[in-house]
C-alpha cells in the first residue's frame, strides 16, 4: 500500500493573510504534476457548520454537491483544482466534540473518562483520514492530503486540531508529513523598514506545540531582500530555499500558482515529501493569467445585495462574474451598491451607467424594496439582470406588483399575511423551526425549456446545479405570469417546483432558484454568467 503524503498548511501574526488562496494553490501545483489530491478545511468554531452564520461575520456559505454548508474556502478549493468537494472536507470543533460525545453516550469508550487527547484528537485524525479517495475495489487514488487549519496560531481554539496535526507524523512518519506556515511581514512605515520579528514569534508558537514549519509562506508587499531570507532562516531553523515571499498580486488571484511555481515552491513539497519532481503543466494557467492581463472591454456590472460591505460575502458570485468576464475578454468593474440605500430618487443616479445588474442570494426583510426598486429599473430600461435565489423572488414580487397589478405581492419570507404570496415555502419546509441544515440543499436535477434565453445558455435541457433554499415560486400563479410574459424557463425534473423565469422580450432577465455561481471555475465560465457578460457587452455598446 503506497505512503499518502500529508500537507498542513497554518497561519500565524494575524488572520485574513490568504491561507485559502494559498492552500488552493498548492492544490493546483501539486495537480499539475500529476498527483491526485485531496482537501480539507479545518475550522476552530464551535457550529457544526457554517449554515447558520451571519454573512458580515464569516462570508458566504459554499454549499458542495452533498448540500454540506461550509467555510468559503471550500469555493476557493473547487475553483484552483478539478475537485469536487463534499461533506467530508468540512471539519468543525462542533462536529468533532458532537461525535466524540455521541460515542460517549453509546458506551464506545468502554467507560474511560474522555479527553482532549486521545479522544479528540483521535476523531480529528479520522475525520482527516477518511476524506482519502479510493476506487470500488479499494485501491487508495489519493497521493497527497492538503488540510488548511483555520484560525492563527496562538488561538486556544486551534490547539487541539495543531496538537492532532503533530501527532500525524508520528502516526504516519516525518517523511510523509510537511507544515507549511504563512505568516506576515509588515511595514512600518513611520521606520521605513519591514520587520521579520512577527514571523518569528509565530515559528516559535508553532514549535511550542511541538512542530517545526517545513516552508515558510510570507506575506509582504515587496520582493524580500536576501538579507531578510537569512534572518527569517537563522531565527526559524527554515532552510532559505523554504521561505517564499507571497508578494501582493497585481491582478488577480489566480496568478497565485504560478507565481509560487517560478520561486520554487512545488520542487522544495515534493522533494520534502520524497516524492518525484514529475514536469510541471501550467501552460492553461499561463493562457488565463494573459487573458486576464490583456481584456479587449471593460463593463460596468452593479451586485446589488445587502452584504455588500463584507467582499466575502458574495465571494462566489465575484468570482463567477470574473471568470464570465475572462471568457468574454473583459475586464469588470463591479459596483457594490447596499440595497437598503437605493430608492426610487437615487436609483437613475446610481444605475444609468451600469451594463448589467446582478442580485444575489440573501435572506430576510432588509434591503427588499430597493432590490424591487432595482429589478424594475432593469425590465423598464431593458439592462441586462441576472437574479440568483432571492434574486429570482425579487424578480417574481416586483412582476406581480407593477405587471399583474398585485400591488400587496410579496413572499411569505418577508410578509407571512400577504393575501398575494407569489413566492412561498417549499412543502416541507412551512412547519420547520430549526435553522441549520433544513433548506432544500445540494445538487439537483432540472430540466430547461426549449425557446428560452436560459435553454440557449445552456445548450442542452437536463441541469444539475447546487441549491440552498426553503422557499420556492407559487404555482398558483404560474398561469397568470405566463399569460403576462414572465415566462417560466426551468422546472424540476417532476414539474412540481420552478426553477427558473425570464422575461419575454428582454434582452437578458433570467433569474434562477438555484446558486450556478457554486460550479463556475476560471477556466470554465458558468454558462448563465457567461451569457449574462455577452449580453451586458452588447448593452453596453449600444449605450
Amino acid at each position: 500500500m503506497k505512503d499518502i503524503k500529508y500537507i498542513f498548511v497554518t497561519g500565524g501574526v494575524c488572520s485574513s493573510l490568504g491561507k485559502g488562496i494559498a492552500s488552493s494553490s498548492i492544490g493546483a501545483l501539486m495537480e499539475s504534476r500529476g498527483y491526485h489530491i485531496s482537501m480539507v478545511k479545518v475550522d476552530p468554531y464551535i457550529n457544526t457548520d457554517a449554515g447558520t452564520m451571519s454573512p458580515f461575520q464569516h462570508g458566504e456559505v459554499f454549499v458542495t454537491d452533498d448540500g454540506a454548508e461550509t467555510d468559503l474556502d471550500l469555493g476557493n478549493y473547487e475553483r484552483f483544482t478539478s475537485l469536487k468537494l463534499s461533506q467530508k472536507s468540512s471539519i468543525t470543533t462542533g462536529q468533532v466534540y458532537r461525535d466524540v460525545i455521541d460515542r460517549e453516550r453509546r458506551g464506545d469508550y468502554l467507560g474511560k473518562c474522555v479527553q482532549v487527547i486521545p479522544h479528540i484528537t483521535d476523531e480529528i485524525k479520522r475525520k482527516i483520514r477518511i476524506t482519502v479517495e479510493k476506487s470500488e475495489d479499494g485501491e487508495v487514488l489519493t497521493d497527497i492530503v492538503i488540510i488548511e487549519v483555520g484560525g492563527t496560531v496562538g488561538d486556544i481554539e486551534s490547539i487541539p486540531f495543531l496538537e492532532a496535526a503533530r501527532q500525524f507524523m508520528i502516526d504516519v512518519g516525518k517523511e510523509n508529513v510537511i507544515f507549511v506556515h504563512l505568516t506576515l511581514i509588515p511595514r512600518i512605515s513611520s521606520a521605513g523598514e519591514m520587520k521579520t520579528k512577527p514571523t518569528q514569534h509565530s515559528v516559535q508558537k508553532l514549535r511550542e506545540i511541538g512542530i517545526l514549519p517545513d516552508i515558510l509562506l510570507c506575506r509582504i508587499d515587496e520582493k524580500m531582500t536576501n538579507d531578510m531570507r537569512k534572518k527569517i532562516a537563522l531565527f526559524t531553523n527554515v532552510s532559505e530555499k523554504a521561505i517564499i515571499d507571497a508578494v501582493d498580486i497585481k491582478h488577480s488571484i489566480y496568478e497565485v500558482p504560478v507565481d509560487f511555481e517560478e520561486k520554487g515552491l512545488s520542487e522544495v513539497i515534493l522533494k520534502k515529501l520524497c516524492l518525484p519532481l514529475r514536469r510541471s503543466h501550467l501552460k492553461k494557467w499561463y493562457d488565463l493569467i494573459e487573458v486576464i492581463k490583456n481584456p479587449k472591454d471593460q463593463l460596468n456590472i452593479a451586485v446589488v445585495g445587502k452584504y455588500i460591505n463584507l467582499q466575502d460575502a458574495y465571494k462566489s458570485v465575484y468570482e463567477a462574474l470574473n471568470h464570465a468576464g475572462f471568457e468574454n475578454r473583459v475586464t469588470l468593474n463591479i459596483q457594490k451598491i447596499n440595497s437598503e440605500n437605493m430608492t426610487s430618487e437615487n436609483i437613475n443616479e446610481r444605475l444609468n451607467s451600469i451594463h448589467g445588474i446582478l442580485i444575489p442570494g440573501g435572506f430576510g426583510i432588509r434591503g427588499i424594496e430597493g432590490k424591487v426598486l432595482t429589478a424594475k429599473y432593469a425590465r423598464e430600461n431593458k439592462i441586462p439582470y441576472f437574479g440568483i435565489c432571492l434574486g429570482m423572488h425579487i424578480m417574481v414580487i416586483e412582476y406581480a406588483r407593477n405587471i399583474l397589478g398585485l400591488t400587496d405581492a410579496n413572499s411569505r419570507e418577508f410578509d407571512p399575511e400577504t393575501d398575494n404570496p407569489v413566492i412561498t415555502y417549499l412543502e416541507e419546509q412551512e412547519y420547520i423551526e430549526a435553522m441549520g441544515g433544513t433548506m432544500r440543499l445540494g445538487l439537483y436535477e432540472s430540466k430547461t425549456i426549449s425557446d428560452t434565453k436560459l435553454y440557449k445558455a445552456y445548450k442542452q435541457e437536463k441541469i444539475r446545479e447546487r441549491h440552498r433554499h426553503r422557499l420556492e415560486f407559487n404555482n398558483n400563479y404560474k398561469e397568470a405570469f405566463e399569460k403576462n410574459d414572465l415566462m417560466v424557463s426551468c422546472t424540476t425534473m417532476d414539474e412540481k417546483l420552478v426553477e427558473a423565469v425570464e422575461w419575454k422580450g428582454h434582452p437578458f432577465g433570467i433569474a434562477v432558484q438555484f446558486h450556478p455561481e457554486f460550479l463556475s471555475k476560471p477556466f470554465n465560465a458558468h454558462p448563465i454568467f457567461r451569457e449574462f457578460i455577452k449580453a451586458s457587452l452588447i448593452h453596453g455598446k449600444k449605450n
